[in-house]
């Protein structure tokens, strides 16, 4: 049911996700201007990245539509807030120190802000879907994807000029500013700490098995030289 919304995420860009490059070839100012925006639009990003992933979450058939709305509605309204503090970021930094660096900050804050708009609009379409019927729902529920479509596919005209030339290098080497991937950090200090933790759980085990051969060879020469025989009789001139 909501497989076509989560197809129309998947082609969204917020084109500061793209950004990889390793080029050093921009000054400070360029440097400066770009850490100045790249600080600001980490949370912003990861805000994003959730509600994209709450909106998958419900792509399967067998989730009430009630249920469907309610995600979808959240995750809109955090995506409209966070395109609203990206072209914030962007306005509140200045224009980049770059030729014509006034012009294209203006068009990429606007560019944001009105993708803010349309992710608000979209979450008043989907507060207003009739979950009552499953088929009314799914159609209503298209018509949002195919809005949520051209919203992630056009009109980053802006954006991509701003990513380009020297600015587009210096956002390249701000950690805020790139393209996030799957978390490795938690699975590979667990990693770590599995590797760690093997040579001390090794070695108790080892020394208890050394410990119990000890004891069974132990008991066994007791067996053998009479030693046990000799405590029962202690114990029964006690009694």
């Amino acid at each position: 049911m909501n497989k076509k919304l989560a197809a129309a995420l998947s082609g969204g860009a917020v084109l500061v996700l793209t950004l990889s490059g390793c080029s050093d070839d921009s000054d400070d100012k360029v440097n400066d201007w770009a850490k100045k925006v790249c600080d600001q639009v980490q949370p912003q990003l990861q805000k994003i990245n959730n509600a994209n992933a709450s909106i998958l979450e419900k792509t399967g058939d067998d989730n009430k539509p009630a249920d469907v709305q309610k995600a979808d509605s959240v995750a809109f309204g955090q995506m409209s807030q966070a395109y609203k503090a990206l072209g914030t970021a962007v306005d509140s930094a200045g224009p980049p120190p770059v030729d014509d660096g006034e012009a294209t900050q203006k068009a990429a804050v606007k560019e944001l802000n009105a993708s803010s708009k349309a992710y608000a609009d979209l979450k008043t379409k989907v507060d207003a879907l009739d979950t009552k019927e499953q088929s009314k729902f799914a159609d209503g529920l298209n018509a949002i994807a195919d809005e949520l479509n051209k919203i992630s596919t056009g009109g980053d005209q802006a954006l991509r000029k701003l990513q380009s030339g020297k600015v587009g290098v210096a956002m390249s080497k701000q950690e805020g500013c790139q393209k996030q991937t799957a978390s490795t950090g938690p699975s590979g200090s667990g990693a770590d700490a599995d590797a760690d933790a093997s040579p001390e759980g090794t070695a108790p085990d080892k020394k208890e098995s050394t410990d119990k051969e000890s004891t069974d060879k132990d008991s066994s020469d007791k067996g053998s030289s009479g030693e046990e025989p000799a405590e029962k009789d202690s114990s029964e001139k006690k009694a």
